[in-house]
C-alpha cells in the first residue's frame, strides 16, 4: 500500500462520466469524511473554464445526480473548495506545463484518465515530459483499452514507458459494484458454498448483461466495438473469472489477480457454432416503439448488438461445466445477473409420490437491483393424501433490506477511493487484459473464418431465436 494521494488530477472533467459518476462519487466520499483532508482535485478538459465557472458546473452536476436525501449545500460548498481547473487540449504540450504548475510540488499524485484511447499515448508522453509520471504518480485508465490484443499491447507499452505496473490502475467499474465484491464474500467467507462450487455439483453457469437502450449517441464508438468488445471482453469476463477462480491465499491485489488470470488463460477457444450474434431491428421496448439499429445509425452496418456464447474453463474444477454468456442492446429488461444452476438430485425419494424436485439455483443480481437469491425445494403446506407436494421457494438477501443502515454507493466511489489510497486489488492487471483480448480475438477470427454475420432480432425480444437454440439443444434454458 502506497501513501494516500494529496492531489487527484481528473481528465475529461466536463464530460458525461464526470457529471454522472465521478463528481458525485467524490462528493459522497468527501461528505462521509473518507477523502484525505488535504486532498486537492485538479480538473482538466478542453472546455474553457476558470476555477469559479468549473465549480458552478460541478455544483449543477451534483444537484442533478446526487439523491436529494444525500445532497447538502454546506457539504457541497466545502467539497467544491477542493476543486481547481486547468483548460487543456490533450494534444497540446504547452497546456501540460500549466497543469504541472497548478499541481505544484505535490507529494503522491493520482491521475484519472478518461479520454479517447487515441489520446492515451500523447497524454502520457506529455505527462512524463512535465514530471507528472514516475514514482510519485499513479494512473487510472478508463476503457476501452484497445480494440484487439495488438492495440491493447500498444497502449500498455505506452503506459509502461511512464508508469510502472504497480502504479497503473485499469478500471472495470463492475468491480466497484457491491454485489460483485459480495461474490467473493459469498464464495470464500461461507463454508456452505465452497465445497459444492465445482463440476461435482454445478451443472452450468449463466451470465446475462442485458440493456434496453440503443446507441445513445455513441455511434462512432459502438461501430468500432460491437457487443463482444463492449461488454464481453471486459465486464463479463471479469464476472466469469470471479465465479470460476480458485480461493486466493489472501485478499490482496497480487493473490486475487493471480487467480483471475489463471481462469482467463484456461478459457477454451470458442468455435463459431458455439456463438450467436445479432443486430436489433425495429420493435418496442417498455411499450414504446424504437427504430432498428441501422436506422439509428443512419446507414447499413454489420456490427453485432447481441452476442451469446457457450464458454468452457478447461481446468480440474470446471471440466464439463458450460458457461453461457449473453449480452445485447434493445432487450426486454435492463439486467445484469449471474445464475449458478446446480445439478439434479442423484435420486429423489419423492418421485414415486408424484412430486418433482427441481435443481437448486443461486442467482446473484448485480443491476438494476442488487440481491442474492437461493432457490430451494420445500413442502407445500397442506394435508397431502396422494403424495407430498413440492414447491420452489426463494431465500432472498436483498442488499437494500439486509443493509438498510448503509448508504448504497456508486461503484466509482470504491474505485476512486482505492486509487487515492493506492490499493489496486479491484483494478485489472495487464496480463488479465491481454488474456481477455487473446480469447476475444480468437472468437472474432472464428467468426471471420465461418463468414458469420449478425442475425436480425426484434427490439424488445431476447435476441435471435438461435440464441435460445444455443442453450436448449443442451437441454437447458435461459433464466428469463
Amino acid at each position: 500500500m502506497t501513501d494516500k494521494a494529496t492531489t487527484l488530477i481528473l481528465f475529461g472533467a466536463t464530460g458525461d462520466l464526470a457529471a454522472r459518476m465521478l463528481l458525485p462519487s467524490l462528493y459522497g466520499l468527501h461528505r462521509d469524511g473518507l477523502l484525505p483532508p488535504a486532498l486537492r482535485i485538479v480538473a482538466t478538459a478542453r472546455s474553457a473554464h476558470d476555477d469559479a465557472s468549473f465549480r458552478a458546473h460541478a455544483h449543477e452536476a451534483l444537484k442533478a445526480h446526487v439523491p436529494d436525501s444525500f445532497f447538502d449545500e454546506d457539504a457541497s460548498a466545502a467539497f467544491l473548495e477542493r476543486l481547481s481547473y486547468v483548460t487543456l487540449d490533450a494534444t497540446d504540450g504547452a497546456g501540460y506545463q500549466r497543469l504541472a504548475e497548478a499541481v505544484g510540488p505535490s507529494g503522491e499524485t493520482a491521475i484519472f484518465l478518461s479520454t479517447a484511447p487515441s489520446l492515451f499515448k500523447p497524454t502520457i508522453d506529455n505527462l512524463k515530459a512535465v514530471g507528472l509520471a514516475g514514482g510519485h504518480v499513479r494512473l487510472a485508465l478508463e476503457k476501452p483499452l484497445g480494440t484487439d490484443l495488438a492495440s491493447s499491447q500498444a497502449i500498455n507499452d505506452a503506459v509502461a514507458a511512464a508508469f510502472p505496473e504497480e502504479r497503473t490502475f485499469r478500471i472495470d467499474h463492475y468491480l466497484g459494484k457491491e454485489t460483485v465484491q459480495n461474490l467473493l464474500a459469498l464464495r470464500f467467507a461461507n463454508l456452505l458454498f465452497e465445497p459444492v462450487w465445482s463440476s461435482n455439483h454445478i451443472d452450468h453457469v449463466q451470465i446475462t448483461v442485458s440493456e434496453t437502450v440503443g446507441l445513445e449517441g455513441r455511434d462512432d464508438y459502438y461501430e468500432k466495438s460491437g457487443a463482444l468488445r463492449d461488454m464481453v471482453q471486459n465486464h463479463m469476463l471479469q464476472l466469469l473469472a470471479l465465479v470460476a477462480m480458485e480461493p486466493p491465499s489472501h485478499f490482496d491485489a497480487t493473490a486475487v489477480r493471480d487467480e483471475k488470470v489463471k481462469v482467463l488463460r484456461s478459457l477454451r477457444p470458442i468455435r463459431a457454432e458455439e456463438t450467436v450474434i445479432g443486430q436489433y431491428g425495429a420493435g418496442a421496448v417498455g411499450g414504446q416503439p424504437v427504430p432498428a439499429y441501422a436506422e439509428e445509425l443512419g446507414r447499413p452496418s454489420g456490427i453485432e448488438t447481441f452476442v451469446a456464447l457457450k464458454a468452457h474453463v478447461d481446468n480440474w474444477r470446471w471440466a464439463g461445466v458450460p458457461f453461457y454468456l449473453r449480452t445485447g442492446k434493445r432487450l426486454p429488461a435492463r439486467r445484469t445477473e449471474i445464475a449458478i444452476q446446480f445439478r439434479d438430485l442423484p435420486h429423489s425419494m419423492f418421485a414415486g409420490r408424484g412430486a418433482n424436485a427441481a435443481p437448486n439455483r443461486l442467482i446473484i443480481a448485480i443491476q438494476p437491483e442488487e440481491n442474492i437469491t437461493l432457490e430451494l425445494m420445500a413442502k407445500q403446506p397442506g394435508l397431502d393424501r396422494g403424495g407430498i407436494r413440492l414447491r420452489r421457494v426463494e431465500l432472498d438477501i436483498e442488499q437494500a433490506d439486509a443493509f438498510a443502515d448503509v448508504r448504497r454507493r456508486i461503484a466509482y466511489e470504491r474505485l476512486l477511493l482505492d486509487l487515492i489510497e493506492g490499493d489496486p486489488t479491484l483494478f485489472v492487471r495487464r496480463d488479465e487484459v491481454e488474456a481477455q483480448w487473446q480469447w476475444i480475438d480468437g472468437i472474432r477470427a472464428a467468426w471471420d473464418q465461418a463468414g458469420l454475420t449478425p442475425r436480425g432480432y426484434g427490439a424488445g425480444s431476447w435476441g435471435p431465436s438461435a440464441a435460445i437454440a444455443l442453450i436448449e439443444r443442451d437441454g437447458r434454458s435461459w433464466n428469463d
